[in-house]
Formats: structure tokens, C-alpha cells, sequence
């Protein structure tokens, strides 16, 4: 075992991510690009934690994971005791670890990055824990202490809608999750490429929960396939975690050309060939491709357009570098596999031939005075105008909510679309339906969409008690 009084280590030992693949071997493949650390490494990295007085990696962290505890015990070799303190606030700590954008919360806000030492290596820690912990058959399905009559349908099978459930099960209700896609896990399985996330890493969370007693009603969009009254009829309570998936548009001339496609549809026949499935949708290969947006999505879409084959792939962001919402460790990874960006610049028209796209004509930008979100709005700077080759434009420009309309007309919405929901209870104005992730938030992080599923479900529970009591009164009468 190893030195239980061996923290503090930052000044003797030098952050050190787990091995990278070569940029040229991970552009032909979706392989996830970042290797495993072994016992003694992961021990080593987890050992630079300062077991600071005011857990500034925590606080910034949306599950407020007991991120100290965990790397001083797995400093020590506790490895089964780390796991399980890493698990008790976080529903999926393996897939955490490798898709949050730690650079902008634990490690970005860890006290010896500050100090100039670098960071802890905290996704990388969290992702062996729990590899681990699969590898030992640590994790197996949920047996809960009794079991409740209550039912409780969820609506949407991705993090928030998963987490809520699997926090249900645990206190024994019935739980049935529906789903439009075929196969459960939302953005987790159709949305994020395997490069970041192999879905077999999804699939055996969610085998997990079908082992555990919840039923998946797959292929059934709520709404149209059966209707929101039904789903209230036949469950005591009922979820709402659908996220937001309709895709904002391009604001120039052009934009309804052929070949300009929004960034999920793209992902998702990418992810299901992955997954086996034979389509007969274009890909990237041999293409110009010019990706318009700044977030995770779109470097998922350059990233991905680079492993089929495309000939140039090209990011048009409206802002600077130091202004771009997305994870500045996937932001290098692009630009080490051969992505060209084009900071400060946004289309003006997309011009074509024959109705199909050839051309993005840009603007340059500068950033100019503040909007209300506190940003620096950029500014067209006129007579500074050029051209991308382009055979396939890809719309990055964010998720906005479908119309809540089609599940029922009696849910309140917000303007932005979102369902309003009581702030701490998450639920809406009907009672005992319930709101969370994205559908509340907005486009937001798998962390979020956890965190959310996880106090909705708890409410839920709170809820389902207070009935289960009822009819246990009526029944003693």
C-alpha cells in the first residue's frame, strides 16, 4: 500500500495527463484518444492534491463531488473506498471524467493550477476510479431495501433523465424511462463521438439499469407515439427530460442551400455507424468542410469530419479564442489533428451552384463594447471579407427547446421556450410532473443534466411518500 502521508506532492511531482495518441494515428480512427493511467500513476497524480482548507475543485463542481477525499484515498492505494466516495454524489464518474471540461471547472478552479504548479489531474483520476471499479465488478445492479407500488414514467433516456432514475430505483419505485431513439442514452450514445466517449462505456450503464428492475420503452416518441395523458394516467409521478435538440439557424443569405446541415443529425448517423447501423447519409469524406460555431458541439463536428476523410476542415467563430464557450483541451486536440481556425469571423452568404453550396463568403470581426450577458459583442469589420471552400456547411450555433406544445398545452414554458419549473422542487405547474436538464436549463453540460436528475428524483421521491402514505391511511380506514 502506498504511504498514507504522501499528499501534498506538487512541488516533487509534475502533472502528467494519462498518454495522448499521436494526432496522425487518432485522425484515421474514433478510438478515444486518451490512454488509462496504471495503479502506481494514478496513485502518483492523485498525490499533487494540497487537501486545501476551502475545496475550491468541489465548490466548482455542479455534482459538489468530495473531490479531496477521493485523491487522498486513492493517494493511499484505498482505490475501492475512492470509488465509492466518488460514486455517492455522481451517477456516471466514468463518463465525467472523460467528457466534463474540467479545464473550466475542478481543474481550472484547483488552488496549486493558481499557484502556477498545475493542475491535479481530476477527470483523468475519476475516470480510473470507476474503470476500475467495472473491471473488479465492483458496480453491479441496483437491489433496493423494498419495493414500492408507486410508478414513475420519465420522459427522455439521456444523463438527466438516467441519473433520476437510477436514484428512484434505488428507493424501490417502479421506473419506466421512454425514449424516441432506439437505443437508450440520449446525447451520451447518439451525440458525443466515440472519440471522447466509446458508447460500449454507455451501454453497460444503461444494461446496468435494465438489470436493476427499470423498464426501457424504446422507439416511442412521447407525444406522438403515446400522449402525455396516457403516460400521466399509468405513473404517479412522471419526468420530463427530453433536453433541447432543435438546432439554431444560420442568419445569412444562402443558408438553405444543399449541403448545409445542422451538427446533431451529422453526429448521429456518425455514431450510429460506429455502433454498426448501415445508413446511406453523405459523410465528410473528401469534402471541404466549414463548421460554424464555438462550443463543444462544434469541435465535436470538426473532429469528426476530420476522421472521415474530409479534404480541409475549416471552424468560423465569431469571437477570439480566449472567448469561445468550448473546452480549450478539445479546442488543441482539433488543432493538432489538422482543424484550421478562423477566430473572428462569421458568414455573411453562403453562395452555390446549382442550389448546392460551394462558397462561404465571411466577415472579419472585432469584439466591441459589452451585450447583457457581459461579453464583448463582436463587430463586423467592413471591407474585410474572404472566402472558405466549402461542400458541407455545418450549423454549431447551439440547441434551443422543441415546442413543449406536442406534449401537453397545459405546461408552462418561459420565453425562452424552456419549462418553468419551482427552482427547487423542479416541479412544473401540473402536479407530480417534473422537469430536468436541458429542457429546463438550456444547453448545458452532461454534469448539469446529472445534478438535475438527481434533486429532481429526490423531490420525486418526497412526493410519491407523501401519496404512498395517503393511500396507506384511506386503506387503514
Amino acid at each position: 500500500m502506498a504511504n498514507k502521508n504522501k499528499m501534498l506532492q506538487f512541488v516533487q511531482k509534475e502533472r502528467e495527463m494519462p498518454a495522448k495518441r499521436e494526432a496522425e494515428a487518432r485522425r484515421e480512427d474514433f478510438l478515444e484518444i486518451y490512454g488509462d493511467y496504471v495503479e502506481a500513476k494514478a496513485e502518483e497524480q492523485a498525490s499533487r492534491c494540497s487537501q486545501c482548507g476551502v475545496p475550491f475543485c468541489q465548490n466548482h463542481c455542479p455534482l459538489d463531488n468530495n473531490i479531496p477525499d477521493w485523491l487522498k484515498l486513492t493517494a493511499e492505494g484505498r482505490v475501492k473506498e475512492a470509488w465509492e466516495v466518488s460514486s455517492a454524489t455522481n451517477n456516471m464518474p466514468e463518463i465525467c471524467g472523460r467528457i466534463c471540461p474540467q479545464d473550466r471547472l475542478c481543474e481550472g478552479s484547483c488552488v496549486i493550477e493558481q499557484s502556477g504548479h498545475g493542475t491535479v489531474t481530476i477527470g483523468s483520476v475519476e475516470r480510473y476510479l470507476t474503470d476500475t471499479a467495472w473491471e473488479e465488478n465492483w458496480i453491479e445492479p441496483i437491489k433496493p431495501r423494498r419495493e414500492r407500488a408507486g410508478s414513475v414514467g420519465i420522459i427522455g433516456a439521456g444523463p438527466a433523465g438516467l441519473a433520476a432514475a437510477e436514484q428512484l430505483r434505488e428507493q424501490g419505485w417502479q421506473v419506466t424511462v421512454y425514449d424516441r431513439h432506439d437505443r437508450a442514452g440520449g446525447l451520451l450514445i447518439y451525440g458525443i463521438p466515440n472519440f471522447k466517449l466509446e458508447k460500449s462505456i454507455v451501454q453497460r450503464r444503461t444494461k446496468r439499469l435494465e438489470d436493476s428492475g427499470i423498464e426501457f420503452v424504446l422507439n416511442c416518441d412521447v407525444g406522438v407515439d403515446i400522449t402525455f395523458d396516457k403516460l400521466r394516467e399509468k405513473h404517479q409521478a412522471v419526468l420530463i427530460a427530453a433536453g433541447v435538440y432543435k438546432a439554431r439557424d444560420l442568419d445569412c443569405d444562402g443558408s438553405d442551400s444543399d449541403g448545409v446541415r445542422p451538427a446533431l443529425p451529422f453526429l448521429i448517423e456518425s455514431n450510429k455507424r460506429g455502433l454498426g447501423d448501415t445508413l446511406s447519409a453523405e459523410t465528410a469524406e473528401g469534402k471541404n468542410v466549414v463548421v460554424v460555431g464555438g462550443g463543444d458541439t462544434a469541435m465535436d463536428c470538426v473532429r469528426t469530419a476530420i476522421r472521415q476523410g474530409a479534404e480541409s476542415v475549416t471552424c468560423l467563430y465569431r469571437r477570439d479564442h480566449a472567448n469561445m464557450p468550448g473546452s480549450r483541451r478539445e479546442t488543441a486536440n482539433a488543432q493538432e489533428e489538422g482543424v484550421t481556425f478562423e477566430w473572428l469571423a462569421a458568414p455573411r452568404t453562403l453562395e452555390g451552384d446549382s442550389g448546392k453550396v460551394t462558397t462561404v463568403k465571411a466577415d472579419r470581426m472585432r469584439l466591441g463594447p459589452k451585450d447583457a450577458s457581459g461579453r464583448q459583442s463582436p463587430v463586423v469589420l467592413e471591407g474585410a471579407e474572404f472566402d472558405v471552400k466549402a461542400d458541407l456547411v455545418i450549423k454549431a450555433l447551439g440547441f434551443s427547446p422543441e415546442d413543449m406544445n406536442v406534449l401537453s398545452e397545459e405546461l408552462t414554458v418561459t420565453r425562452w421556450g424552456t419549462l418553468r419549473v419551482n427552482p427547487v422542487t423542479f416541479e412544473t405547474n401540473l402536479p407530480g410532473v417534473y422537469a430536468a436538464g436541458d429542457i429546463v436549463r438550456g444547453a448545458s453540460l452532461v454534469v448539469w443534466a446529472i445534478r438535475e436528475g438527481r434533486d429532481a428524483a429526490a423531490h420525486m421521491h418526497s412526493y410519491l411518500r407523501t401519496l404512498e402514505k395517503a393511500e396507506a391511511k384511506v386503506a387503514a380506514e
